[in-house]
């Protein structure tokens, strides 16, 4: 019997390589082979991205040159591009099979049925679970829940949400049980994902909160042997609401990383009413103050969109102040552009010239307030969960505060101590003690 070997290759962000291992984990249970190579592929399947205008180029430019250099290669579309811009994918590739996002379990057809030299295209959108079914885990002590899937909010500049649609969540009892599993299976990182984790349970009478104490307490678990931690997705700081104190309580937990991820966007009023994110300046800062205050030394990770078609020098500078009142340990910038079907593509851009000025000065803040943040940790002792090899030599391992450290001589997936002896404005460097 020849087994068919399929590679695929994943673009964005941490939901997205989920799906890839589901879409993995079908084929394997019907006997195809996952390969690491598209050199050894009989079938590509592209996970593509669309968040962003860079992403998009990205993923288009992937889909083209495989067209182009594997003639004898099928080539599958899969993820946000089929859903949100089905008449882009058809230009760029037309006659090319695709796998929509909510249609996952019905990969091993669109395989076989494009190893046939057939076209087969499965879109649209579902309620199946992403809990609980076979799935190929990409890193040995690393295992990702999709707690939920879709969102509650309408901002303007956003497509992910024509691909993604309405909140669907998933059981605290299926999630918890999948955790176990990876945590028996020796995982030392169980990542909780989601386009908005906050949201989660709004559908089902659930809360955020009491599902990362159901996780953490796994650590009494007399089966569970190994240390873990888990690392809590981005929250939609609106959808919070009367789950912070819980929260906090929750994040407090030692097995929980002391790192959130709640996107601001802008310093602006204006601005964040513009985007329809619901939420004030005000409203966001009471929020991460209440984890400061609560938990010492915890990373804050914020979003910021530089040059949204209304923003002004003022609200520009709003923004920067902001960033200098919030010192966010982790800042991602990204400039403006117009995405397919959001709402702010009807506007005008501003000038790309000022909205490269505006995202280099935010930079620089970037930079600044990061390495005055590691500088505090020099000299400090820090148990640190190694996660992978460095792409420069070494490994590289986590505090509990999610910052990077750079440590020699260690083994992937155990904790370790280390004295921190040099900072970055990107990372630590450690030695072990």
């Amino acid at each position: 019997m020849v087994v068919s070997k399929v590679f695929i290759d994943t673009f964005g962000c941490t939901f997205n390589q989920a799906d890839s291992q589901i879409m993995a984990g079908n084929l394997v249970e019907n006997d195809f082979e996952i390969v690491n190579s598209i050199d050894d592929a009989d079938v590509a399947i592209i996970n593509t991205c669309y968040v962003k205008q860079p992403t998009e180029n990205k993923v288009t430019n992937r889909i083209q040159k495989l067209k182009d250099q594997f003639p004898e290669l099928k080539v599958i579309v899969s993820g946000c591009m089929v859903e949100i811009d089905p008449k882009k994918l058809d230009k760029i590739a037309p006659d090319t099979s695709w796998i929509g996002p909510h249609q996952l379990n019905k990969t091993t057809n669109v395989v076989k049925t494009t190893l046939n030299g057939e076209t087969s295209r499965e879109c649209g959108f579902s309620k199946d679970t992403k809990v609980g079914i076979p799935k190929v885990r990409f890193d040995e002590f690393i295992h990702i829940i999709q707690i939920c899937e879709g969102c509650l909010g309408a901002c303007s500049y956003c497509c992910t949400r024509f691909a993604r649609g309405t909140l669907n969540s998933y059981p605290i009892s299926e999630i918890k049980k999948e955790a176990k599993e990876a945590l028996l299976d020796g995982c030392t990182e169980i990542q909780l994902t989601a386009q908005d984790t906050a949201a989660f349970g709004k559908d089902t009478n659930e809360k955020l909160s009491d599902l990362i104490k159901e996780i953490a307490n796994l650590s009494m678990d007399p089966d569970i042997k190994n240390d873990f931690r888990i690392r809590v997705g981005m929250m939609h700081p609106n959808n919070i609401g009367d789950d912070l104190e819980d929260l906090i309580k929750a994040f407090k937990h030692p097995n929980v990383y002391k790192f959130i991820h709640i996107p601001i966007q802008s310093g602006s009023d204006s601005i964040l009413s513009d985007m329809r994110r619901g939420h004030t300046v005000k409203k966001y800062m009471k929020i991460v103050n209440r984890f400061k205050n609560e938990i010492p030394g915890i990373t804050i990770a914020t979003d910021i969109i530089v040059g949204y078609p209304t923003e002004k020098e003022l609200d520009f500078k709003r923004t920067a102040d902001l960033l200098r009142e919030l010192k966010p340990g982790l800042i991602h910038i990204s400039k403006y552009r117009h995405r397919e079907g959001a709402p702010s593509s009807a506007l005008d851009e501003i000038p790309h010239k000022v909205m490269k000025k505006r995202s280099k000065y935010l930079t620089e803040i970037k930079s600044e307030i990061t390495e005055d943040e590691n500088k505090e940790l020099l000299g400090s002792i820090q148990k640190v969960l190694v996660v992978e090899k460095g792409s420069k030599g070494g490994f590289i391992a986590k505090t509990d505060s999610y910052i990077p450290v750079v440590v020699e001589d260690v083994v992937i997936g155990t904790f370790v101590d280390v004295k921190i002896t040099e900072v970055t404005s990107t990372y630590l460097r450690g030695s072990l003690i």
